[in-house]
């Protein structure tokens, strides 16, 4: 997904969830990935074009956009929405994270700094502090930053104009996020997991900014297995140009791509050695009881949130786990793809 428009502002100490961690070097390559314009966007249809009608509606009108709150699970672009929308204004894109910002005066320092009609994109959203984020209500009802200046008896309140601006937040956990905040977003969006006829062009495309030699039944091959994930696509994309550069020739087809990805671990339905473990845990040491997420991420030597937010939503997807009022289970599909059998009198399950 892209860099951000020029000029931009990167926050030091954002953190950014990942499937897998990335290295400097593949950080690098992913910003050149990033699509700089929504028509370069690939997938969520939807999204795509009710962003084009308002971003044009705010051109025409030479007004900020809208407020606009994009959700669903990470890797499917929306810190590249977040830059395409400022690169379709020509605005300035200032972009920081709610872990970020821990203070009243964080958000004061960035709100006070921005240029008229600037992009300011806040990653995690779900994760800012409550107090810090009341400090934004007034700022985006009113452009308005009521600032305490003083303590005690002589403290008061001074009010600073803001200029007009849009704030972008970007949350993988909406649910989290607050009635208030989340009602003064004039736009939201949901992102969803991609399917496999879209994440094939961005494989593709990539490949062709990589300049790697790809097929068309290469690049679906390695789509098939991108757990649903632009992200992922262009991870596997990189590790498989390896593989080809060193046993294929330099060219990926289909067969090279799958012998890539089967040595990477990644199995015909996109499960890397994790989303395994997790389902042969809940299969084999607990003998397909319902099992809690603490409990279950104790158990696989992994953090909760890390199982909620990257793993469990395409193994939901796809089939091999529930939730349950009583904790996570996998399903009669989980059994059968791990090769096992299910424990007698185990509740049928899909």
């Amino acid at each position: 997904m892209s860099p951000g428009a020029a000029g931009g502002i990167r926050t030091p100490g954002v953190e950014r969830l990942q499937a897998a961690p990335a290295q400097p070097a593949d950080e690098e390559i992913d910003r050149s990935l990033r699509p700089r314009r929504l028509a370069d966007f690939v997938g969520q249809r939807g999204v795509r074009d009710q962003l084009g009608v308002f971003i044009e509606a705010a051109r025409a009108r030479e007004e900020a956009l809208d407020h606009v709150l994009l959700a669903g699970p990470p890797g499917l672009g929306k810190t590249s929405l977040a830059q395409i929308v400022a690169n379709e204004l020509e605005a300035p894109f200032v972009e920081t994270a709610g872990p970020a910002l821990e203070r009243k005066a964080d958000v004061a320092a960035f709100l006070t700094a921005l240029e008229p009609n600037s992009v300011f994109f806040v990653d995690e959203l779900h994760r800012l502090p409550r107090a810090v984020e009341e400090t934004f209500y007034p700022a985006m009802e009113d452009r308005r930053l009521p600032i305490t200046v003083g303590q005690g008896a002589g403290a008061r309140v001074v009010t600073l104009d803001l200029p007009p601006f849009t704030l972008i937040g970007a949350t993988t956990r909406a649910g989290l996020i607050t009635t208030p905040l989340r009602d003064r977003f004039g736009v939201s969006f949901r992102l969803d997991l991609y399917d496999a006829a879209d994440l094939a062009t961005v494989v593709r495309r990539s490949a062709r900014i990589l300049e790697i030699a790809i097929d068309e039944e290469g690049a679906h091959a390695i789509a098939s297995r991108s757990r649903g994930t632009p992200r992922v696509a262009n991870r596997l994309l990189r590790r498989v140009r390896d593989f080809a550069e060193v046993r294929g020739g330099g060219r990926i087809d289909a067969e090279l791509a799958h012998d890539a990805l089967d040595l990477l671990e990644v199995d015909h339905a996109g499960l890397d050695r994790l989303d395994r473990e997790i389902l042969r845990t809940l299969c084999e040491k607990f003998g397909g009881s319902p099992v809690g997420l603490s409990t279950l991420a104790i158990a696989v030597a992994e953090e909760p949130h890390t199982i909620e937010d990257v793993y469990e939503p395409y193994l939901l997807q796809q089939g091999f786990l529930q939730r349950t009022p009583r904790g996570r289970q996998a399903t009669a599909a989980a059994y059968a793809h791990l090769g096992l059998e299910r424990p007698q009198g185990a509740a049928s399950l899909f």
